[in-house]
Formats: structure tokens, sequence, C-alpha cells
């Protein structure tokens, strides 16, 4: 049986204004990635997915997209902090799920609680990346595992040239998003070890698997 659980928006207190642009989007969403998806995306969401297990929490799911992906033996929980886009993910419930309106920064969940924490596209947006990361590798199990699809600074030359010059533009305009962020440094400096990472599409979009630092410290205020 299906179970989906979604959080009243108006419990949600503190939602970063920038990020409201997704609630803006979201009807829209899925359309306007379509190509992008079919040209790239989709082969990379589903090499990500393979070997996940047990209960699986996903941040940012924004629209579902990869809810199809997931195998049949996990459990999902999944969060946005976009209202529109947690509706939209709704429409698309699955097996074992469980869906929340809340912010990667602050999760409302226990310390050791899932087996694996997928997140695609969601660092570039996130005001405080490092919070967040640190944030998943409390909820995270100490055997567990964080899989990450970004989009980050560019790899080669003209590729890293292309991001730099193009971020304050696009940051600009979209209100949250970051072409240049170096996502896999973050990860190491939440207190992740990164066990493998791959470039595509130009060296633009990264894939990044990590697992638990053991004996780093908890996140202070004072450490961001």
């Amino acid at each position: 049986m299906t179970q989906s659980t979604v959080f009243d928006a108006g419990a949600f207190p503190g939602k970063n204004a920038d990020l409201r642009v997704f609630d803006d989007i979201a009807a829209l969403y899925d359309v306007a990635m379509l190509p992008l998806e079919v040209l790239l995306l989709q082969r990379l969401r589903r090499t990500l997915f393979q070997g996940l297990h047990g209960t699986v929490l996903e941040v940012g799911v924004g629209t579902g997209v990869n809810f199809a992906h997931y195998p049949a033996d996990t459990c999902l929980v999944g969060m946005d902090e976009s209202w529109d886009m947690v509706r939209v993910a709704a429409t698309k419930a699955r097996a074992c799920f469980r869906l929340t309106q809340s912010d990667v920064q602050r999760l409302p969940f226990a310390d050791a609680s899932f087996d694996s924490i997928v997140g695609t596209l969601l660092f570039c947006s996130v005001p405080e990346p490092l919070r967040g990361l640190r944030e998943l590798r409390r909820v995270l199990k100490p055997e567990g595992r964080l899989l990450l699809l970004e989009h980050v600074r560019g790899h080669s030359p003209l590729a890293r040239q292309a991001t730099d010059f193009l971020n304050p533009f696009w940051t600009r305009f979209t209100r949250s998003c970051h072409l240049n962020r170096e996502t896999a440094q973050t990860v190491a400096a939440a207190g992740f070890t990164v066990t493998h990472s791959e470039r595509h599409g130009l060296t633009i979009f990264q894939i990044i698997e990590a697992s638990k630092h053991p004996g780093f410290p908890p996140l202070e205020d004072a450490d961001l």
C-alpha cells in the first residue's frame, strides 16, 4: 500500500524567500527540463540509483522525477522546501513512500535515520550548502551512502571559464541557482569521504558518491 504523508505548508516557518521561485515554476518544471532529461539526465539518474536499498532520504525531491528510478525494495522519505513542488511530487507517489516539506539545512529527522541519502540538482540552490551537507551527515547511518548528481563548476578550462563568467548573471536571473559551486569539495568539508566522482556533460554535471568520515565533530554555528 502506498503511504503518502505531506506536512501542512503552514507548519513550515522561515522559508527562504529566494527559493519561492520553485513554487512559481513547479507546474512547468518537468516540461522545461525534458530536453536535458532526454539528452543526459535520465541516463545519469539510472546510474545513480543502482544498488540503493533500505530506507532512503531524497533531499530536494522537486517534482518527483527520480521516483521511477528507485529499486522496488527501497522505502523512500522525500523532502523539498517548495510546497508547490511537493504537491506535484505527491501525484507520483509509490510504495513505501513519505513526503514532507522541510529545509535541507534543518532536517526534522533523528540522527542516523537513513541507509542512503540522495540529492539531484539541489546544492546549486541551497543558501548554505555546508550546513545542508552537515545535516545530511547527521541523519545518515554510520555505514550509509550519500549519492549526489549536481551541476557544478566546469572542470575543463573552457567549461570552468564559462561557468564562472555566467554565474552572476544566472544567479541573479534564477534568484537561487549557482553555476560554479565546487560541491565535491564542500561534501568533503562537511565530514564525508568522497569514494567516487565522475564528470559528464562538458564536465559541468558531476556524480558524487561519499561515505561518512568517522570521528568528524558535530556541526556548530561557529564552524560556518
